[in-house]
């Protein structure tokens, strides 16, 4: 039989033992980052701002092409982009860089302001540094929150699938600049 004494060592050690564990299974894990295991499956979400700059001395995003009569329209439909823009851990333009949407953005619709994006976000930081993920989907632009369909991805998003949720944390009306927050969700196999 355990004395009094010997019960509470046993007990420190065990919860010394799960604390050691747990913050040895948080290492690797970003700030923006959070990977499950799930069994056979790998749920990861990823927080993250969008950094849109059409001004500026080095724009992130440029126009590329443009139909006849777009410039006479309010949606601006027919306008296409390219864009390699920035995606940061915060919305301050200078915290730290964690990856880059690469791609483009077309003005999709002569009523609204919806644009069809085609991209790619490509990471550069921890353990997610050389893994992409791939974005096709419509988004209206002007709803608070906008769900966008994640298709796949490369790295640790090989055979990826999931969704997107964008909410806008500051636009210019008059330049266009504009940062986006993200909260994507995506489901892997292990």
């Amino acid at each position: 039989m355990l004395s009094v004494r010997e019960a509470m060592g046993t007990v420190v050690l065990i919860v010394a033992m799960t604390i050691l564990i747990w913050v040895a299974e948080g290492q690797g894990q970003e700030s923006w980052a959070k990977r499950v295991h799930t069994g056979k499956k790998v749920v990861t979400t990823l927080q993250f701002y969008f950094h849109d700059t059409p001004t500026g001395p080095n724009p992130s995003v440029v126009p590329i092409a443009q139909a006849a009569g777009t410039i006479n329209t309010t949606t601006m439909f027919g306008v296409l982009n390219m864009l390699d823009d920035p995606l940061t851990v915060g919305p301050n333009p200078t915290s730290k860089i964690v990856g880059r949407a690469r791609g483009l953005y077309g003005f999709a619709s002569q009523t609204d302001l919806n644009l069809i994006m085609v991209m790619s976000f490509w990471f550069t930081d921890g353990s997610y540094k050389g893994s992409s993920l791939s974005l096709l989907s419509l988004n209206p632009t002007l709803n608070p929150v906008r769900e966008m369909a994640i298709i796949g991805g490369t790295g640790l998003f090989r055979f990826g699938r999931g969704y997107a949720l964008a909410h806008t944390y500051s636009l210019n009306p008059t330049t266009g600049d504009g940062i986006a927050g993200y909260n994507i969700t995506i489901v892997t196999n292990v």
